[in-house]
């Protein structure tokens, strides 16, 4: 019995995942099935994000120096991976914000979810790409980077009509709100870096207090 629910519930995956290559091909049916039909999962969208890590890492490493060179001493690690990961946090968070208080229909967890299914496209560019540059010359360089943006164009237009249907948003009004929530990314951004500033004065006046006591005793 436990088998078989394992089985179950590993067929599911399967399915939620390879649901990923019909939204990125089929972006207007395919989203709107993900959520209200429920053809998506949070692990398939989990396991695209790590591939997307993932990929950005073998990226890193085996792109030709002709298109990209690397200087391993100046690259935090854990920099790299949130420049995808904070982005990403702030974005869902900031859209679903804004929405829930304008009748967006999207929860959390559902713009979350497809714009993880959003990013299906950038490994499959990029594994090709990243094995194709170590066979171009300087003078096809400019053809390597043109697919490369397209990956990223792509993903874009994704994460556009997966919110509009998400939602259900006209076409004026999903744009609008993609805006806003660049907008509200900005805010946060600002915010935090604020909240930051704030607790670090207060650390470095905390300290130099503890100084000046320990100095007068």
């Amino acid at each position: 019995m436990k088998a078989l629910i394992k089985k179950d519930k590993l067929q599911h995956y399967l399915a939620t995942l390879k649901f990923a290559l019909y939204c990125i091909t089929h972006p207007l049916d395919g989203f709107w099935d993900l959520t209200h039909e429920k053809r998506g999962s949070y692990a398939a969208a989990n396991t695209i994000l790590i591939i997307t890590l993932i990929m950005r890492l073998v990226k890193l490493r085996y792109t030709s120096f002709i298109i990209q060179a690397v200087y391993w001493e100046e690259i935090n690690m854990v920099l790299y991976m949130a420049s995808v990961l904070f982005p990403l946090a702030l974005f869902v968070i900031g859209n679903w914000a804004l929405t829930t208080l304008f009748d967006g229909k999207g929860r959390l967890g559902q713009v979350y979810m497809a714009t993880c299914y959003c990013f299906t496209p950038y490994p499959l560019l990029q594994l090709p790409l990243t094995i194709m540059s170590n066979f171009v010359t300087v003078d096809e360089a400019e053809f390597y980077s043109v697919i490369s943006g397209l990956s990223l164009v792509w993903c874009a237009i994704l994460i556009i009509a997966a919110m509009g249907q998400i939602h259900e948003y006209s076409a004026g009004k999903n744009i609008l709100f993609m805006v806003a929530s660049l907008f509200a990314m900005l805010v946060m951004v600002f915010i935090l870096m604020l909240f930051f500033s704030m607790i670090s004065q207060g650390i470095a006046y905390f300290i130099s207090l503890g100084r000046e006591l320990l100095f007068r005793l």
